[in-house]
């Protein structure tokens, strides 16, 4: 049979696109990846959630500093917001860290530290973030000249206001900036505590390198003798890692361990951890893979697995891509293969981490509970 030159024409066309097209049974499963990865951001985001490691000046966007730049009269060394964020580049937390000082210059009135924190909770109420408590670093700020009250002043106000107009809970925790002196953190200390009722804990953060915790032994007996609770960031993967979050645990006996991914290296410290029921802030998209000398552990699944109590957070999500709980959870899920329960249950870790009232722990817990069954999510 004769084939016209337009049938031919047609029918290598069509030859090449089946030879072009993926099979039925690939688009398929394509398809049903797209749609189980919808599903669990849909899930992640309605999730009831708590929030224990997150920096108020992490929070700081760039559009912000353009504005409290300019109503303070300050000069940035950027043409506008996208080169600002063009030019968070860091390799390790030391080049962070200068970044993330830097930015924080433009914090100078209590309303800017009100304006920040209120952005904070606004964001974190709009993920399903029933309760947080932030860090912030007063030592950076006293050096600038701010007073203590309108650190905390406008911090405070923002709370109460948030509470009041979004529902959500919060506490603040007083920082120690460990790469500074020891006398500049007890200063930063002791001008605080005129203001203890709005804090709940302190805390130790920035540079780790040869800062153990135990420096801050007396800092950190201070303020427990003040009422407050004690926690400390054990980076992951930094020298002597090991020692100090054993200083953590058995020295200084903290009562929560910011990151700590580290600790899955030592039995007797996950036995420790354990025995104490210590709760752990992990932060998956800057501090997710213990790496050394042997192959590379995942945090979040080897701490599940472990029996750990951890927590997922954000940590300084403006500098971090702007990544909130919700696309923070959303990485950590497909990354650590977590599944809905496993979610359920990370987030039950969280409201009995808190630091809050047992009326509003119950709450919580109430919500999330509604929440897993009308999920048929069980645990």
């Amino acid at each position: 049979m004769m084939l016209s030159r337009r049938g031919l024409v047609l029918g290598a066309v069509g030859a090449s696109l089946a030879a072009m097209t993926p099979s039925l049974p690939m688009w398929s499963a394509v398809a049903q990846q797209a749609g189980d990865a919808a599903d669990m951001a849909r899930f992640i985001a309605a999730l009831p959630k708590a929030e224990y490691h997150v920096h108020l000046e992490g929070t700081l966007e760039a559009d912000m500093k353009f504005a409290l730049a300019k109503r303070n009269g300050l000069d940035l060394p950027f043409a506008d917001v996208a080169a600002m964020k063009a030019s968070y580049i860091y390799h390790d937390l030391p080049s962070f860290l200068a970044i993330y000082y830097d930015g924080m210059k433009v914090l100078r009135t209590e309303q800017d530290f009100h304006d920040l924190a209120y952005a904070y909770l606004a964001k974190a109420a709009s993920q399903n973030i029933l309760y947080a408590e932030m860090f912030f670093d007063p030592q950076e700020h006293l050096k600038r000249g701010v007073p203590m009250a309108a650190v905390i002043g406008g911090i405070t106000s923002a709370r109460v206001a948030a509470a009041a107009q979004l529902g959500i809970g919060s506490q603040l925790i007083l920082c120690f900036v460990r790469d500074l002196s020891a006398e500049s953190a007890m200063a930063a200390l002791e001008a605080a505590l005129p203001f203890r009722e709005h804090l709940v804990a302190v805390g130790l953060d920035s540079d780790e390198k040869d800062h153990p915790p135990i420096k801050f032994a007396a800092h950190f007996a201070k303020a427990r003798a003040a009422g407050l609770k004690v926690t400390a960031h054990c980076d992951l993967n930094q020298k002597d890692i090991l020692e100090h979050i054993r200083q953590a645990i058995v020295d200084i006996r903290v009562d929560r361990i910011d990151h700590g991914g580290n600790i899955l290296e030592s039995p007797e410290l996950m036995a420790m951890a354990k025995a104490r029921n210590l709760y752990f802030t992990v932060c998956p998209s800057f501090s997710g893979t213990v790496r050394g000398d042997k192959p590379p552990i995942d945090v979040v699944r080897g701490m599940l697995d472990a029996g750990l109590n951890v927590t997922i957070n954000s940590d300084d999500p403006a500098y971090m891509g702007s990544e909130y709980l919700n696309e923070v959870l959303v990485k950590a899920q497909a990354r650590s293969a977590l599944t809905k329960a496993e979610l359920v249950q990370l987030q039950r870790n969280a409201f009995n981490a808190g630091w809050m009232s047992e009326t509003q722990r119950a709450a919580c817990h109430a919500k999330l509970d509604a929440f897993a069954r009308a999920q048929g999510v069980a645990g």
